[in-house]
């Protein structure tokens, strides 16, 4: 089923991310999605008091630095939060943004072995399984959880290249795309997860959830201009995969190779590809494209006052529907 979701920003004290989380369900949104970036809040503590707070929402955590924790306690912790909430979590894992994982002295040799063992590890956990695993970066010893959840929460990955994507594929319930989030980066993303999909042992269902910065106003132009300092801020080398996939990707490279300064020359057709934002018919066409696309779940960024965007979110998740 396709649906719309929206982020509570980390840069936000966590009451305020619990409000507007609450506001979220009110609005009618399918999912929330909680940030866990260094130094800000943690995302598994703003899960749990998000979910002890709202009651029919989808909570998920996008995304636990696969370093940053042992798996066996990130699977306790998880195991936790499913049993309480039953049926309403989803967790992200991600490799972890390299110079926050080198500050902490948490960086891995092998990013993808993280990945695909720490996925492994913690999906056979949350199942109940007993695990003893020596791997490159996960070594556990005869190790079950004594209270599994009923409800086994889906494990998503957030990662962005052909071979991370791959190992999502293979090792994850589905995976998370980060913003810029275009229908042509959704397949293009697709295409690498279905190599790994193929690998014995990988889930039978793989879903995937798409991000982008969101901005709505009945005015396109104020609407580009609102989200336009976001999309500027996110684009850089790492940011690659998803231009690629473009029909403008070679001149907008350039430009991020050349440092150049984007804010002024971003164009404003490249703008509106790179978020959802305009007016309600837009911001709804675009919703729609990316589940033709194939990502099940859309996630709005807001941009700009929080509570308006969110309430701009809930608008545009009802106009889905129709």
């Amino acid at each position: 089923m396709n649906r719309v979701g929206v982020m509570v920003p980390c840069r936000l004290p966590a009451a305020r991310l619990v409000s507007l989380a609450r506001q979220a369900e009110e609005a009618g949104l399918d999912e929330v999605w909680v940030v866990e970036d260094c130094f800000f809040t943690g995302g598994v503590a703003v899960a749990a008091s998000v979910l002890a707070a709202t009651e029919r929402i989808t909570v998920g955590i996008g995304v636990l630095p696969t370093v940053a924790r042992n798996p066996a306690i990130a699977a306790m912790e998880l195991a936790t939060l499913a049993g309480l909430h039953p049926g309403r979590l989803i967790a992200g894992f991600g490799h972890g943004v390299p110079s926050w994982m080198r500050q902490i002295g948490a960086y891995p040799p092998s990013p993808l072995a993280a990945l695909r063992e720490t996925l492994t590890t913690v999906r056979a956990l949350l199942a109940g399984e007993r695990v003893s695993v020596q791997g490159k970066h996960v070594r556990l010893d005869d190790v079950r959880l004594e209270f599994p959840p009923e409800v086994v929460p889906p494990l998503f990955s957030g990662v962005r290249g052909p071979r991370s994507l791959a190992v999502s594929g293979a090792a994850a319930d589905g995976t998370i795309l980060a913003e810029p989030s275009s229908p042509e980066y959704v397949r293009a993303a697709l295409a690498s997860i279905t190599e790994g999909a193929g690998e014995p042992g990988a889930p039978e269902r793989h879903s995937i959830v798409a991000y982008n910065f969101f901005a709505m106003d009945e005015d396109p132009a104020r609407a580009r201009a609102q989200v336009r300092p976001s999309v500027v801020g996110c684009l850089q080398e790492s940011t690659a995969p998803h231009i690629r996939p473009l029909p403008f990707a070679g001149d907008l490279l350039s430009l991020i190779e050349q440092g150049a300064d984007l804010s002024a020359e971003l164009a404003p057709e490249w703008v509106d590809r790179l978020s959802i934002s305009g007016d309600l018919t837009r911001c709804v066409e675009q919703v729609r494209a990316l589940h033709g696309a194939g990502a099940e779940s859309v996630v709005l960024i807001p941009v700009g006052e929080e509570e308006q965007a969110v309430a701009a979110a809930g608008e545009v998740a009802a106009a889905v529907r129709r």
